[in-house]
């Protein structure tokens, strides 16, 4: 595909996106799909991930279910050598499994602290060391962390997601550092304030809503698909010189005042 087109086409890739069965997750997946992508579905709800890639093989994109916990890595690695064994490749990974834990400082036990650095940080630098190699093999490749405007600014009660999202930030430009020279790139995307089923509890407080409308520079939520760009850009040859970045996509949020 000529032209500027073809910079952002995903013709013949092959992406991962885990926790895609909803929210955003699943724009992403969808996304990449529109753009020409094999996408595989990956939760741990064998049958959301089903009916999310179906909901895309309906529209006539290309995509399948691999329904497994990221924190299991037996299970994780499993699924790659089977998309690996499947496709021949395994272009893009996008982490994007994950959710959030609130309490009191008081109140966080370790097993909280230690579930949030697990399904955030290092089930995420697993798999990216699992893909790295069919990647290296292909010199071509596309790693994407999904991290949160709390790796650049605190909010309380959510510290070892806070935390994790930190360091995944993190590990994304340790890994840009090391991969690079195998045409590999690792960036990250760090979403501001987004109507999903995790944000529901927040969505259902009229103040806080407003309060947070009031400190946006486009004075809303994002909506899922408000990544939808963003994803395309960074799993394709439109990013190529791009690594290592953490890039926020939150209305202004964390620059203005």
């Amino acid at each position: 595909m000529p032209g500027l087109a073809g910079l952002f086409s995903l013709d013949g890739r092959v992406a991962l996106v885990t926790g895609a069965s909803r929210g955003l997750g699943f724009a992403m997946a969808q996304a990449l799909a529109e753009a020409g992508a094999t996408v595989v579905i990956n939760g741990r709800d064998a049958a959301a991930a089903a009916v999310a890639a179906g909901t895309l093989l309906d529209r006539g994109l290309k995509a399948l279910p691999a329904p497994f916990d990221v924190t299991d890595r037996t299970a994780a690695d499993a699924a790659v050598d089977a998309i690996v064994t499947r496709f021949g490749r395994l272009d893009i990974l996008i982490c994007n499994a994950g959710y959030t834990h609130r309490a009191p400082l008081a109140d966080w036990t370790l097993e909280d602290w230690n579930a949030m650095l697990a399904i955030h940080l290092s089930a995420s630098f697993f798999l990216a060391q699992q893909v790295a190699v069919p990647m290296r093999m292909n010199h071509y490749g596309r790693i994407i962390f999904t991290t949160s405007i709390t790796a650049l600014m605190g909010r309380a009660t959510i510290h070892g997601y806070a935390a994790a999202k930190s360091a995944l930030a993190g590990l994304a430009r340790s890994l840009a550092a090391e991969l690079g020279e195998d045409g590999i790139t690792c960036n990250s995307i760090a979403p501001g304030y987004f109507e999903t089923d995790l944000t529901r509890p927040l969505l259902g407080n009229e103040a806080f809503v407003a309060r947070v409308n009031s400190l946006v520079a486009l004075r809303r939520w994002g909506k899922p698909r408000d990544l939808a760009g963003l994803a395309v850009f960074l799993a394709s040859n439109a990013s190529s010189y791009v690594t290592g970045q953490q890039i926020a996509v939150d209305g202004g949020l964390t620059t203005t005042i």
